[in-house]
């Protein structure tokens, strides 16, 4: 077996696309906050994914309870069923006196967005498939 059959096959791949898709859609929320960084009383929102991710992906063992008074077994999250959400998170402070919107922290938020996008696009090996198709060589 390849490399690439290995990295790339089951859990990884599901995972990659789910983080793709939940990069893509964090990237919308953030140009939402900073489209709205002057509409007063806007909540900023933001995306969770990362930690249902990391719960799909811790093994857990197979069990169940049998009796009422059993402890209760953690059974995890499906892989399949791991989606982004988009919530607004309890914030009191005003840092633009407009809204709860730092455009800095925006910024720094879509800044590294950007990084973990590119990171998921070079792993799932998309530039290979644009260099298949164009002819060009990857970089």
């Amino acid at each position: 077996m390849d490399i690439s059959t290995y990295l790339f096959r089951g859990a990884t791949r599901q995972s990659i696309y789910k983080s793709l898709d939940a990069g893509a859609m964090r990237g919308k929320v953030i140009a939402e906050n900073l489209a709205n960084v002057a509409t007063p009383g806007y909540q900023r929102k933001e995306v969770t994914f990362e930690e249902d991710l990391r719960k799909a992906l811790e093994k857990k063992l197979p069990g169940e309870t049998t009796h009422p008074n059993h402890m209760d077994i953690e059974r995890g999250i499906e892989l399949s069923k791991v989606q982004p959400k988009v919530f607004t998170p309890i914030d009191p402070t005003l840092p633009g006196e407009i809204n709860n919107v730092d455009v800095d922290m925006e910024m720094a938020k879509l800044a590294e967005n950007q990084i973990f996008y590119n990171f998921g696009i070079k792993f799932a090996g998309f530039d290979k498939y644009n260099s298949a198709i164009t002819g060009n060589p990857s970089s």
